[in-house]
Parts: structure tokens; C-alpha cells; sequence
């Protein structure tokens, strides 16, 4: 088991790091690399990846140091775990524009599409193509891509109209703003208003009541045997 993992881990290195040393000049389409040469690349790193199990594939995983050979075969667990059983390649796309070669190899499963796609970028110090990134999707058939873009274009709409709402709500609150500062100004005006209406209760005893006078007069008159014409009323203010 160490062996294979080791062999496995030494090929999709080698292949991954292979430059256009063996490339035909006559036939160089791809910046020193020829179709044959990419395709290859793409072939063998999938008949590899396609000949353990996920088990086996997560312990190699475990032992890899290289990031692009890493993230290959970690991308190829993802996406084909639940996959089934693998079928076989299919077609290969090879595009090239800008110093920049991508490469597709499609391959099948039951009732679905795999694409792996490597990424070689011309590098001008060492005058030769490497490859930059790599990575392992499904292939999405035309109503699926609609339904995404569908889902896609509703959660947007729905936030936007969140969005619209809440500003909606926040805008309502504000007239009730008003209605908080003048009954916080009524309050005060209120109490402002209170000492004056006691200042006016308690004043109002002050006033002279001549029937009190003259009954609260005879009853001390009464009460010392004198006559209420001895007597002298005064008005008295505390202040």
C-alpha cells in the first residue's frame, strides 16, 4: 500500500511539473508543449486519481507537501465521492490565449460529468510552461445552470427588497419623533405651570372674610366677658 502511494504521489509530481523538453519543434502549438504532451498530462493524472478509493485517496492526501498536487487530489474527493463508479474519460479542450493554456478533460461518471481542469502559464525565466492551478468540478447541464441562476437572481431581489423595507420602516419612525419631543415639552410646560397654581390656592385663605372676623370676635368677647369694641383686627402675612 506505501508503494503504490508512493509511486502515485511521485507520477502526478512529475507529470505536473513537466516542461517542453520532449515536444517536437515542428508540431509546437502551445508554447513549446504540443497537444499530445497536454493531453497526456490530463490523462494520466485522472487514470491515477481514478484508481483508489476516497480511503485511499484521503491517505495520500495526508502525506502530500505540494499545494497544486494537494488541492488535486482533495478537489477529485469532493466531487466524486458520491459519485458512483467511474466510466472513463471523455473529450479533452484545450484553449490558449495570452501566455495562458487551460485544459479540460472531461470525464464520466453515471448520469454526470466530471471536468478537470489544469491551468499552464508561460514563464518567461524559465522559458517554458508550468502549471499553475488545477482544479475538479461537476459539469452542470443547461437547467441546472438556469435553476442556479434563477435561485441566484431571487436571493438578490429578496435582499434588495429587505433592504427597501427596512429603510421603509426606519423612514415611518421618524414622525413619531416629533410626537416624543412635544409631549416632552408639554410635561414641561405642565410643571412649569404647577408652583403658580399653588402659589394662587395658598394665597387665596389671605383674603378677608368679615363674617369669620366677627364670629371668631364674639366668641373671645363670649369667653373673656368684654365687649368686641376693645377688639383691633390686624392682617398678618407670612412670607
Amino acid at each position: 500500500m506505501k508503494k503504490k502511494i508512493s509511486l502515485l504521489l511521485c507520477l502526478i509530481f512529475t507529470v505536473l511539473t513537466m516542461t517542453a523538453c520532449g515536444g517536437n519543434p515542428e508540431t509546437e502549438d502551445y508554447y513549446g508543449l504540443t497537444y499530445s504532451d497536454l493531453k497526456q498530462v490530463a490523462e494520466v493524472n485522472v487514470n491515477q486519481l481514478s484508481a483508489y478509493s476516497p480511503e485511499e485517496l484521503q491517505i495520500v492526501a495526508a502525506s502530500i507537501q505540494d499545494e497544486l498536487t494537494l488541492k488535486l487530489v482533495q478537489g477529485w474527493i469532493t466531487t466524486t465521492e458520491s459519485l458512483g463508479t467511474y466510466e472513463g474519460l471523455d473529450e479533452l479542450v484545450v484553449a490558449k490565449a495570452n501566455g495562458t493554456v487551460t485544459v479540460d478533460q472531461y470525464v464520466n461518471y453515471p448520469g454526470r460529468q466530471v471536468v478537470v481542469s489544469f491551468v499552464w502559464n508561460y514563464d518567461y525565466e524559465l522559458e517554458q510552461l508550468v502549471v499553475t492551478d488545477v482544479t475538479v468540478d461537476l459539469v452542470y447541464t443547461l437547467g441546472e445552470k438556469m435553476e442556479k441562476a434563477a435561485l441566484n437572481t431571487l436571493m438578490g431581489m429578496g435582499t434588495v427588497f429587505a433592504v427597501l423595507i427596512l429603510i421603509s420602516l426606519i423612514i415611518y419612525c421618524f414622525r413619531f419623533i416629533g410626537d416624543v419631543q412635544n409631549i416632552g415639552k408639554k410635561k414641561k410646560t405642565e410643571e412649569a405651570a404647577t408652583p403658580q397654581a399653588s402659589q394662587v390656592v395658598e394665597e387665596a385663605p389671605l383674603t378677608d372674610d368679615l363674617e369669620l372676623i366677627a364670629v371668631i370676635s364674639a366668641a373671645i368677647a363670649a369667653s373673656e366677658g368684654t365687649s368686641t369694641d376693645s377688639f383691633v383686627v390686624r392682617s398678618i402675612h407670612r412670607r
